[in-house]
Protein backbone atom coordinates (compact mmCIF):
# COMPACT_ATOMS: atom_id res chain seq x y z
CA UNK A 1 0.00 0.00 0.00
CA UNK A 2 1.75 3.33 -1.13
CA UNK A 3 1.25 6.59 -0.62
CA UNK A 4 -1.62 7.89 -1.34
CA UNK A 5 -3.56 11.07 -2.64
CA UNK A 6 -7.17 12.06 -1.52
CA UNK A 7 -7.96 14.00 -4.08
CA UNK A 8 -6.91 14.48 -8.08
CA UNK A 9 -4.78 17.61 -7.08
CA UNK A 10 -0.78 17.39 -7.05
CA UNK A 11 0.89 16.40 -4.07
CA UNK A 12 2.62 19.73 -3.79
CA UNK A 13 -0.15 21.26 -3.02
CA UNK A 14 -1.12 18.45 -0.18
CA UNK A 15 2.47 18.91 0.97
CA UNK A 16 1.27 22.60 1.79
CA UNK A 17 4.21 24.17 -0.75
CA UNK A 18 4.42 27.73 -0.39
CA UNK A 19 5.37 28.77 -4.51
CA UNK A 20 8.88 29.86 -5.74
CA UNK A 21 8.95 32.67 -3.32
CA UNK A 22 10.01 29.15 -0.11
CA UNK A 23 8.89 30.60 3.24
CA UNK A 24 4.94 31.67 4.07
CA UNK A 25 4.28 34.94 5.84
CA UNK A 26 5.20 35.12 9.40
CA UNK A 27 1.68 35.25 10.39
CA UNK A 28 0.69 32.13 8.08
CA UNK A 29 3.47 30.25 9.99
CA UNK A 30 2.44 30.87 13.56
CA UNK A 31 -1.51 30.23 12.29
CA UNK A 32 -0.37 26.70 11.03
CA UNK A 33 0.89 25.73 14.32
CA UNK A 34 -1.49 26.79 16.74
CA UNK A 35 -3.42 24.06 17.98
CA UNK A 36 -0.41 21.80 18.86
CA UNK A 37 1.02 25.00 21.00
CA UNK A 38 -1.87 25.87 22.90
CA UNK A 39 -2.47 21.95 23.22
CA UNK A 40 1.51 21.21 24.67
CA UNK A 41 2.03 25.05 26.32
CA UNK A 42 -1.29 25.16 28.40
CA UNK A 43 -0.66 21.33 29.60
CA UNK A 44 -0.74 22.42 33.12
CA UNK A 45 -3.45 24.38 32.62
CA UNK A 46 -5.47 21.83 31.32
CA UNK A 47 -4.41 19.52 34.15
CA UNK A 48 -6.17 22.13 36.72
CA UNK A 49 -9.47 22.11 34.43
CA UNK A 50 -9.52 18.60 34.53
CA UNK A 51 -9.19 18.52 30.83
CA UNK A 52 -5.66 16.80 29.78
CA UNK A 53 -7.64 14.18 28.04
CA UNK A 54 -10.26 16.02 25.92
CA UNK A 55 -8.26 18.54 25.24
CA UNK A 56 -6.53 16.36 22.65
CA UNK A 57 -10.24 15.63 21.03
CA UNK A 58 -10.75 19.82 21.29
CA UNK A 59 -7.04 20.31 19.47
CA UNK A 60 -7.85 17.71 16.55
CA UNK A 61 -10.96 20.20 15.48
CA UNK A 62 -9.10 22.90 14.09
CA UNK A 63 -6.36 20.59 12.81
CA UNK A 64 -8.98 18.22 11.35
CA UNK A 65 -10.27 21.76 9.34
CA UNK A 66 -7.19 22.32 8.24
CA UNK A 67 -7.15 18.99 6.34
CA UNK A 68 -10.78 19.37 5.14
CA UNK A 69 -9.79 23.07 3.79
CA UNK A 70 -6.92 21.53 1.68
CA UNK A 71 -6.98 21.11 -2.16
CA UNK A 72 -5.60 17.83 -1.56
CA UNK A 73 -4.45 15.24 1.36
CA UNK A 74 -1.80 12.92 0.88
CA UNK A 75 -0.85 9.86 3.01
CA UNK A 76 1.62 7.69 3.98
CA UNK A 77 3.00 4.50 2.80
CA UNK A 78 0.37 1.92 4.93
CA UNK A 79 -1.85 4.11 5.44
CA UNK A 80 -4.58 1.82 4.42
CA UNK A 81 -3.94 -0.75 6.89
CA UNK A 82 -4.68 2.12 9.29
CA UNK A 83 -8.14 2.65 7.21
CA UNK A 84 -8.97 -0.67 7.50
CA UNK A 85 -8.06 -0.98 10.44
CA UNK A 86 -10.48 1.71 11.72
CA UNK A 87 -13.15 0.05 9.58
CA UNK A 88 -12.57 -3.04 11.69
CA UNK A 89 -12.98 -0.10 15.19
CA UNK A 90 -16.61 0.13 13.74
CA UNK A 91 -17.79 -2.88 12.91
CA UNK A 92 -16.92 -4.02 16.26
CA UNK A 93 -19.32 -2.00 17.59
CA UNK A 94 -22.06 -4.79 16.46
CA UNK A 95 -20.29 -6.71 19.34
CA UNK A 96 -20.71 -4.83 22.06
CA UNK A 97 -24.19 -6.33 23.70
CA UNK A 98 -22.54 -9.87 22.82
CA UNK A 99 -21.42 -12.36 24.94
CA UNK A 100 -17.50 -13.02 25.65
CA UNK A 101 -16.18 -16.61 26.86
CA UNK A 102 -15.57 -16.40 30.85
CA UNK A 103 -16.33 -13.07 30.88
CA UNK A 104 -19.55 -10.52 31.86
CA UNK A 105 -21.13 -8.04 30.03
CA UNK A 106 -21.70 -4.67 31.75
CA UNK A 107 -24.22 -2.14 31.43
CA UNK A 108 -24.80 -1.22 27.68
CA UNK A 109 -24.80 3.04 28.90
CA UNK A 110 -21.03 2.51 30.02
CA UNK A 111 -19.99 0.26 27.60
CA UNK A 112 -21.05 2.71 24.64
CA UNK A 113 -19.22 5.13 26.71
CA UNK A 114 -16.11 3.67 27.04
CA UNK A 115 -15.99 2.46 23.30
CA UNK A 116 -16.81 5.72 21.76
CA UNK A 117 -14.06 7.36 23.97
CA UNK A 118 -11.59 4.77 22.64
CA UNK A 119 -13.09 5.41 19.00
CA UNK A 120 -12.78 9.46 19.45
CA UNK A 121 -9.34 8.58 20.31
CA UNK A 122 -8.38 6.69 17.19
CA UNK A 123 -9.85 9.38 14.80
CA UNK A 124 -7.36 12.15 16.80
CA UNK A 125 -4.67 10.41 16.34
CA UNK A 126 -5.44 9.98 12.83
CA UNK A 127 -6.17 13.49 12.64
CA UNK A 128 -2.85 14.60 13.66
CA UNK A 129 -0.51 12.17 11.88
CA UNK A 130 -2.18 13.48 8.47
CA UNK A 131 -1.92 16.84 9.80
CA UNK A 132 1.39 17.40 10.60
CA UNK A 133 2.27 15.07 7.54
CA UNK A 134 0.52 17.76 5.28
CA UNK A 135 1.82 20.98 6.57
CA UNK A 136 4.95 21.95 5.34
CA UNK A 137 7.54 22.68 7.41
CA UNK A 138 7.58 26.53 6.77
CA UNK A 139 4.67 26.81 8.01
CA UNK A 140 4.96 24.20 10.69
CA UNK A 141 8.98 24.03 11.57
CA UNK A 142 10.46 20.63 12.52
CA UNK A 143 11.94 22.18 15.60
CA UNK A 144 9.23 23.70 16.97
CA UNK A 145 7.55 20.45 16.95
CA UNK A 146 10.30 18.71 19.17
CA UNK A 147 10.85 21.58 21.38
CA UNK A 148 7.09 21.26 22.51
CA UNK A 149 7.38 17.78 22.87
CA UNK A 150 10.60 17.97 24.68
CA UNK A 151 8.86 21.46 26.79
CA UNK A 152 5.99 17.92 27.35
CA UNK A 153 9.07 16.07 28.74
CA UNK A 154 9.43 18.74 30.98
CA UNK A 155 5.97 19.05 32.23
CA UNK A 156 6.20 15.39 32.99
CA UNK A 157 9.38 15.48 34.84
CA UNK A 158 8.32 17.69 37.40
CA UNK A 159 4.81 16.50 37.48
CA UNK A 160 6.19 13.34 38.82
CA UNK A 161 8.90 14.81 40.67
CA UNK A 162 5.66 16.34 42.19
CA UNK A 163 4.13 13.18 42.76
CA UNK A 164 7.03 11.90 45.00
CA UNK A 165 7.17 14.71 47.21
CA UNK A 166 3.59 15.33 47.74
CA UNK A 167 1.69 12.06 47.16
CA UNK A 168 -1.68 12.36 48.50
CA UNK A 169 -1.81 15.95 46.83
CA UNK A 170 -5.78 15.43 44.82
CA UNK A 171 -8.34 18.36 44.10
CA UNK A 172 -11.57 18.79 42.40
CA UNK A 173 -10.90 20.14 39.02
CA UNK A 174 -13.01 22.44 37.38
CA UNK A 175 -14.50 20.49 34.68
CA UNK A 176 -15.47 17.90 38.06
CA UNK A 177 -17.16 20.93 39.65
CA UNK A 178 -19.22 21.64 37.19
CA UNK A 179 -20.24 18.45 35.86
CA UNK A 180 -23.59 16.90 37.49
CA UNK A 181 -22.94 14.37 40.51
CA UNK A 182 -24.14 11.77 38.46
CA UNK A 183 -21.55 12.01 35.54
CA UNK A 184 -18.84 13.25 37.36
CA UNK A 185 -18.79 10.63 39.64
CA UNK A 186 -18.73 7.54 37.19
CA UNK A 187 -15.23 5.56 37.84
CA UNK A 188 -13.96 5.58 34.35
CA UNK A 189 -14.75 9.75 33.74
CA UNK A 190 -13.91 10.09 36.97
CA UNK A 191 -9.91 9.03 36.46
CA UNK A 192 -9.89 11.44 33.46
CA UNK A 193 -10.77 14.52 35.44
CA UNK A 194 -9.49 13.74 39.10
CA UNK A 195 -6.26 15.92 39.10
CA UNK A 196 -4.03 14.23 41.39
CA UNK A 197 -0.25 13.38 41.66
CA UNK A 198 0.44 10.25 42.64
CA UNK A 199 -1.08 6.35 42.65
CA UNK A 200 -0.76 4.48 46.29
CA UNK A 201 -0.68 1.23 45.33
CA UNK A 202 0.66 -1.77 47.85
CA UNK A 203 2.86 -3.05 45.00
CA UNK A 204 5.84 -3.65 47.52
CA UNK A 205 3.69 -5.32 50.47
CA UNK A 206 2.89 -1.46 51.98
CA UNK A 207 1.33 1.59 50.51
CA UNK A 208 3.56 3.26 47.80
CA UNK A 209 3.18 6.18 45.87
CA UNK A 210 3.37 6.03 42.07
CA UNK A 211 3.52 9.28 40.17
CA UNK A 212 0.83 10.36 37.79
CA UNK A 213 0.79 14.11 37.25
CA UNK A 214 -0.15 15.34 35.05
CA UNK A 215 -1.55 12.20 33.54
CA UNK A 216 -5.54 10.00 34.99
CA UNK A 217 -2.61 6.67 35.93
CA UNK A 218 1.08 5.71 36.57
CA UNK A 219 1.54 3.95 33.59
CA UNK A 220 0.44 6.39 31.56
CA UNK A 221 3.18 9.04 33.17
CA UNK A 222 5.67 6.22 32.48
CA UNK A 223 4.77 5.74 28.83
CA UNK A 224 4.73 10.25 28.42
CA UNK A 225 7.57 10.49 29.73
CA UNK A 226 9.54 8.03 27.73
CA UNK A 227 7.97 9.17 24.54
CA UNK A 228 9.15 12.74 25.23
CA UNK A 229 12.53 11.99 26.41
CA UNK A 230 14.10 11.59 22.91
CA UNK A 231 12.55 15.09 21.70
CA UNK A 232 13.69 16.35 24.61
CA UNK A 233 17.60 15.11 24.71
CA UNK A 234 17.39 16.23 20.52
CA UNK A 235 15.92 19.56 21.69
CA UNK A 236 17.85 20.69 24.81
CA UNK A 237 21.38 18.87 23.65
CA UNK A 238 21.22 19.61 19.87
CA UNK A 239 23.35 21.75 18.44
CA UNK A 240 20.76 24.57 18.15
CA UNK A 241 20.19 24.44 21.48
CA UNK A 242 21.40 27.35 22.95
CA UNK A 243 20.74 27.77 26.97
CA UNK A 244 18.84 24.85 27.12
CA UNK A 245 21.63 22.73 26.80
CA UNK A 246 22.98 23.95 30.25
CA UNK A 247 19.22 23.34 31.48
CA UNK A 248 18.67 19.94 30.49
CA UNK A 249 20.97 18.44 32.96
CA UNK A 250 19.08 19.54 35.70
CA UNK A 251 15.91 18.50 34.04
CA UNK A 252 16.99 15.12 33.38
CA UNK A 253 17.89 14.81 37.34
CA UNK A 254 14.87 16.12 38.19
CA UNK A 255 13.26 13.09 35.77
CA UNK A 256 15.55 10.59 37.40
CA UNK A 257 13.73 10.50 40.94
CA UNK A 258 10.23 9.30 39.90
CA UNK A 259 11.38 7.76 37.25
CA UNK A 260 13.23 5.72 40.54
CA UNK A 261 10.31 5.78 42.71
CA UNK A 262 7.61 4.76 40.23
CA UNK A 263 8.30 1.09 40.30
CA UNK A 264 7.54 1.46 36.49
CA UNK A 265 9.33 -2.02 35.40
CA UNK A 266 7.77 -1.15 31.63
CA UNK A 267 9.86 2.27 31.93
CA UNK A 268 13.04 1.33 33.00
CA UNK A 269 13.06 -1.86 30.82
CA UNK A 270 12.06 0.75 27.56
CA UNK A 271 15.10 3.08 28.98
CA UNK A 272 17.65 0.44 28.72
CA UNK A 273 16.61 -0.54 25.20
CA UNK A 274 16.51 3.20 24.18
CA UNK A 275 20.25 3.52 25.67
CA UNK A 276 21.13 0.57 23.76
CA UNK A 277 19.45 1.74 20.42
CA UNK A 278 21.32 5.56 20.79
CA UNK A 279 24.66 3.59 20.92
CA UNK A 280 23.75 1.47 18.30
CA UNK A 281 23.10 4.71 16.02
CA UNK A 282 26.06 6.42 16.97
CA UNK A 283 28.22 3.84 16.12
CA UNK A 284 26.21 3.12 12.83
CA UNK A 285 26.86 7.12 12.03
CA UNK A 286 29.99 7.69 13.24
CA UNK A 287 31.89 4.04 13.20
CA UNK A 288 33.10 1.76 16.68
CA UNK A 289 35.68 4.67 17.44
CA UNK A 290 32.61 6.28 18.99
CA UNK A 291 33.06 3.73 21.67
CA UNK A 292 35.96 6.13 22.95
CA UNK A 293 33.98 8.79 24.26
CA UNK A 294 30.78 6.31 24.63
CA UNK A 295 32.65 4.21 27.29
CA UNK A 296 33.10 7.54 29.63
CA UNK A 297 29.69 8.24 29.74
CA UNK A 298 28.51 4.90 30.19
CA UNK A 299 30.43 4.50 33.12
CA UNK A 300 29.53 7.68 34.60
CA UNK A 301 25.45 6.33 34.17
CA UNK A 302 26.29 3.15 35.83
CA UNK A 303 27.95 4.36 38.92
CA UNK A 304 25.64 7.05 39.63
CA UNK A 305 22.70 4.53 39.30
CA UNK A 306 23.76 2.23 41.46
CA UNK A 307 24.25 5.10 43.74
CA UNK A 308 20.85 6.16 43.51
CA UNK A 309 18.05 4.06 45.58
CA UNK A 310 17.27 2.77 42.02
CA UNK A 311 18.75 -0.98 42.86
CA UNK A 312 16.60 -1.03 45.98
CA UNK A 313 13.84 0.11 43.96
CA UNK A 314 14.31 -2.79 41.45
CA UNK A 315 15.36 -5.46 44.07
CA UNK A 316 12.51 -4.83 46.29
CA UNK A 317 10.10 -4.78 42.63
CA UNK A 318 11.83 -8.04 41.46
CA UNK A 319 11.17 -9.48 44.63
CA UNK A 320 7.14 -8.61 44.76
CA UNK A 321 5.99 -10.01 41.42
CA UNK A 322 2.86 -10.61 42.21
CA UNK A 323 1.24 -9.23 39.03
CA UNK A 324 3.21 -11.27 36.69
CA UNK A 325 1.44 -14.28 37.37
CA UNK A 326 -1.99 -12.28 37.00
CA UNK A 327 -0.91 -10.83 33.80
CA UNK A 328 0.19 -13.70 32.25
CA UNK A 329 -3.07 -15.36 32.84
CA UNK A 330 -5.41 -12.58 31.62
CA UNK A 331 -2.93 -12.52 28.45
CA UNK A 332 -3.72 -15.86 27.78
CA UNK A 333 -7.77 -16.01 28.49
CA UNK A 334 -7.88 -12.61 26.71
CA UNK A 335 -6.61 -14.69 23.28
CA UNK A 336 -8.31 -17.45 24.23
CA UNK A 337 -11.84 -16.21 24.79
CA UNK A 338 -11.56 -13.73 21.39
CA UNK A 339 -10.37 -16.92 19.36
CA UNK A 340 -13.62 -18.41 20.97
CA UNK A 341 -16.12 -16.10 20.85
CA UNK A 342 -14.84 -13.55 17.83
CA UNK A 343 -11.64 -13.89 16.57
CA UNK A 344 -11.87 -11.50 13.62
CA UNK A 345 -13.43 -8.49 15.01
CA UNK A 346 -13.43 -8.88 18.66
CA UNK A 347 -16.05 -7.60 21.02
CA UNK A 348 -15.82 -3.43 20.39
CA UNK A 349 -14.49 -2.65 24.32
CA UNK A 350 -13.34 -4.54 27.75
CA UNK A 351 -15.53 -7.10 29.23
CA UNK A 352 -15.33 -7.90 33.32
CA UNK A 353 -13.47 -11.69 33.86
CA UNK A 354 -16.50 -13.35 35.16
CA UNK A 355 -15.41 -14.44 39.03
CA UNK A 356 -10.99 -15.04 39.16
CA UNK A 357 -8.96 -17.66 37.85
CA UNK A 358 -9.11 -19.19 41.17
CA UNK A 359 -12.85 -19.60 41.48
CA UNK A 360 -15.78 -18.65 39.15
CA UNK A 361 -17.00 -17.46 42.27
CA UNK A 362 -13.95 -15.55 43.21
CA UNK A 363 -13.25 -11.91 42.69
CA UNK A 364 -12.38 -8.67 44.81
CA UNK A 365 -13.59 -9.01 48.32
CA UNK A 366 -12.92 -6.25 51.31
CA UNK A 367 -9.58 -8.07 52.70
CA UNK A 368 -8.38 -9.01 49.34
CA UNK A 369 -9.38 -5.75 46.94
CA UNK A 370 -6.45 -7.77 44.51
CA UNK A 371 -7.97 -10.58 44.09
CA UNK A 372 -10.30 -9.52 41.21
CA UNK A 373 -8.80 -10.41 37.94
CA UNK A 374 -8.03 -7.02 36.07
CA UNK A 375 -10.86 -6.52 32.51
CA UNK A 376 -10.04 -8.58 29.49
CA UNK A 377 -8.79 -5.97 26.88
CA UNK A 378 -6.38 -4.32 29.97
CA UNK A 379 -2.86 -4.69 30.90
CA UNK A 380 -1.76 -3.42 27.57
CA UNK A 381 -2.64 -1.91 24.10
CA UNK A 382 -1.93 -5.05 22.17
CA UNK A 383 -4.42 -6.88 24.78
CA UNK A 384 -6.75 -4.09 23.99
CA UNK A 385 -6.46 -4.58 20.19
CA UNK A 386 -6.89 -8.47 20.44
CA UNK A 387 -10.11 -8.21 22.32
CA UNK A 388 -11.87 -5.18 20.97
CA UNK A 389 -10.83 -5.69 17.16
CA UNK A 390 -10.02 -9.63 17.20
CA UNK A 391 -7.23 -11.09 15.09
CA UNK A 392 -7.98 -9.27 12.06
CA UNK A 393 -8.03 -5.78 13.95
CA UNK A 394 -4.67 -6.92 15.61
CA UNK A 395 -3.15 -7.82 12.43
CA UNK A 396 -4.18 -4.86 10.73
CA UNK A 397 -2.72 -2.52 13.46
CA UNK A 398 0.25 -4.14 13.57
CA UNK A 399 1.17 -4.22 9.45
CA UNK A 400 0.79 0.05 9.48
CA UNK A 401 3.51 0.20 12.35
CA UNK A 402 5.77 -2.89 10.99
CA UNK A 403 5.31 -0.51 7.51
CA UNK A 404 6.29 2.53 8.87
CA UNK A 405 9.50 1.26 10.78
CA UNK A 406 10.51 -0.44 7.52
CA UNK A 407 10.01 2.30 5.51
CA UNK A 408 12.46 4.43 7.11
CA UNK A 409 14.99 2.29 9.45
CA UNK A 410 18.00 2.86 7.26
CA UNK A 411 17.68 6.55 7.45
CA UNK A 412 20.16 8.92 9.18
CA UNK A 413 17.99 12.18 9.34
CA UNK A 414 17.96 12.92 13.06
CA UNK A 415 14.35 13.43 13.02
CA UNK A 416 13.72 9.78 11.65
CA UNK A 417 15.89 8.44 14.34
CA UNK A 418 13.77 10.04 17.28
CA UNK A 419 10.84 8.60 15.42
CA UNK A 420 12.19 5.11 15.07
CA UNK A 421 12.99 5.14 19.21
CA UNK A 422 9.78 6.34 19.86
CA UNK A 423 7.86 3.83 17.54
CA UNK A 424 10.66 0.97 19.33
CA UNK A 425 8.91 2.50 22.69
CA UNK A 426 5.57 1.80 21.34
CA UNK A 427 6.05 -1.71 19.93
CA UNK A 428 7.96 -2.78 23.59
CA UNK A 429 5.16 -1.20 25.59
CA UNK A 430 2.05 -2.10 24.08
CA UNK A 431 2.47 -5.57 26.03
CA UNK A 432 2.29 -3.84 29.41
CA UNK A 433 0.74 -0.25 28.75
CA UNK A 434 -2.55 1.21 27.48
CA UNK A 435 -1.13 3.32 24.67
CA UNK A 436 -4.32 5.16 23.27
CA UNK A 437 -4.70 8.33 24.31
CA UNK A 438 -1.54 11.00 24.94
CA UNK A 439 1.14 8.17 23.89
CA UNK A 440 -0.23 7.27 20.25
CA UNK A 441 -0.75 10.80 19.88
CA UNK A 442 3.01 11.52 20.27
CA UNK A 443 3.63 8.56 18.25
CA UNK A 444 1.34 9.50 15.51
CA UNK A 445 3.40 12.83 15.52
CA UNK A 446 6.82 11.46 15.06
CA UNK A 447 5.58 9.27 12.63
CA UNK A 448 4.04 12.49 10.60
CA UNK A 449 7.76 14.02 10.91
CA UNK A 450 9.35 11.20 9.74
CA UNK A 451 7.51 11.05 6.69
CA UNK A 452 7.12 14.56 6.03
CA UNK A 453 10.86 14.66 6.12
CA UNK A 454 11.48 11.71 3.92
CA UNK A 455 8.82 12.96 1.23
CA UNK A 456 10.61 16.63 0.95
CA UNK A 457 13.76 14.46 0.93
CA UNK A 458 13.12 12.58 -2.10
CA UNK A 459 11.65 15.16 -3.43
CA UNK A 460 14.98 17.69 -3.53
CA UNK A 461 16.60 14.31 -5.21
CA UNK A 462 14.27 13.82 -7.85
CA UNK A 463 14.89 18.01 -8.76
Amino acid sequence: MGELSLSSHNVAAAAGTVGAGGAAPRRDRWWAGWPLSVLFVGFPLWWVLGMTEFVFFLAAVPMAWSLISRKTVIAPRGFGWWIAFLAVVLVSATMLTSDAPFSTTGPLGGTLLTYTYRLCWYVVVTVVLLYVGNTDKTRLPTQRVVRLLGYMFVVTAFGGLLGVLAPNFEFSSALELVLPHSIGSNKFLHALIHPATADIQNVLGFAQPRPRAPYAYANSWGANLSFFLPFFLYGWFGRESGWRRIAGWPVLVVAAIPVVYSLNRGLWAVLVVGALYAVVQVIRLRGFHAMAWLAPVAVVAVVAALLSPLPTMISERLAHQHSNDRRSELAVKTIESTVKGSPLIGFGNTRDVEGSFGSIAGGATLGCPACAVPPFGTQGHLWLVVFTQGLLGTALFLAFFLVRFARHVRSREPITMIGLAVLLFFLIEILVYDTLGAPLFTLMIALGLMWRDDRDAKAVTTR
